[in-house]
């Protein structure tokens, strides 16, 4: 059991509270910067263009406008190689290299025959002359006879200047994978992924682990993941863990020394039972520094709204011996 953290400041639940516009429908969501605008992109498929990815943005988080989908139709090596598949999973993208890189996941329900791929893109920006995204191809695949399930990207760059991808939902965890800098795809397509975190189970019982993202602060490496189910609504039971680590490579601890790797670590979203009761299911987490201040970027599902995934954002503070609050 994961162990939880002291309630967070009440202050950091104002952008919440605050947010108005195109909140809705938000699922699996990472934000980026470019200028002085914010980027949400979410899993997602506009219902009037047919374009998968969902973008929205806002210049002081609290308005949110829907900018449409990013991509018609699946590439086709991932209609190849994911028979089935029909949108664009939980969008991942980062700034190195001169552009934007966004990684996605390709899959099926329930199964581990998935494929991450990559675009690039010089811009974030579709009212400039530069801005087009150009299809890298497969960054890593799992198939049935693989022990993880490649999706929910994440790229993240060490101190010392190493590209990864942590990935994973359910099989056996978390993985990490080191890539090459220069094509942001895997250094050695061989090498055995890293195995960051991972629920424990009976035999025959699902692990319910996704979700991965990495980031640093204060000389710490963190992990956020999400343990338990999403997609059920307001049934869902989702909630977010963090972890940290001196080695990108682990181990993540919690904040009382439990092991991520043992399912545990330090409960930092969570739906409260006992009061309003209605954003259930905080998760599939994202971070952001900008302007000196940290954000977590998740979705939830609105209890007032017939269970609507929701695009949530709380401000980071941090305690004196540098673990994270954030509050829903």
């Amino acid at each position: 059991m994961a162990a939880a953290p002291a309630p967070p400041s009440s202050a950091n639940a104002s952008i919440n509270a605050a947010m108005v516009g195109d909140l809705v429908p938000t699922h699996d969501p990472v934000m980026i910067k470019q200028g002085d605008k914010f980027y949400v992109y979410g899993t997602g498929t506009d219902k009037a263009t047919g374009r998968h990815i969902l973008s929205r943005t806002s210049t002081d988080l609290i308005h949110w406008t829907a900018q449409g989908g990013l991509f018609a139709g699946i590439p086709d090596w991932g209609a190849k190689a994911i028979p089935g598949t029909e949108e664009y999973w939980a969008p991942d993208v980062h700034f190195f290299n001169g552009q934007y890189y966004l990684y996605y996941a390709l899959s099926t329900f329930g199964s581990n025959r998935s494929a991450i791929g990559l675009f690039t893109s010089p811009t974030l920006d579709p009212q400039s002359s530069d801005y087009h995204w150009t299809d890298q191809g497969l960054v890593v695949m799992s198939t049935a006879q693989s022990d993880f399930n490649a999706i929910d990207p994440n790229h993240f760059i060490d101190r010392d200047g190493k590209h990864w991808l942590s990935l994973g939902s359910f099989w056996s965890g978390i993985k990490l994978f080191a890539l090459n800098p220069k094509t942001g795809k895997l250094l050695d397509p061989n090498e055995r992924p890293i195995s960051l975190a991972k629920r424990l189970a009976p035999a025959g019982a699902a692990a319910p682990i996704e979700a991965p993202y990495l980031f640093s602060h204060g000389g710490w490496y963190y992990l956020l993941a999400s343990y338990d189910y999403c997609c059920k609504g307001v049934n869902s039971t989702y909630y977010t863990v963090v972890g940290r680590s001196k080695d990108i490579r682990g181990p993540y601890l919690g904040e009382d020394g439990s092991r991520m790797l043992d399912g545990q670590g330090t409960v930092i979203l969570k739906a409260d039972l006992q009061e309003k009761q209605r954003f259930r299911g905080p998760g599939h987490s994202a971070y952001l520094s900008d302007g000196g201040k940290d954000y977590i970027v998740y979705h939830a599902y609105d209890k007032e709204h017939d269970g609507a995934p929701t695009l949530r954002i709380s401000q980071i503070s941090w305690t004196a011996d540098g673990w994270p609050r954030a509050a829903l």
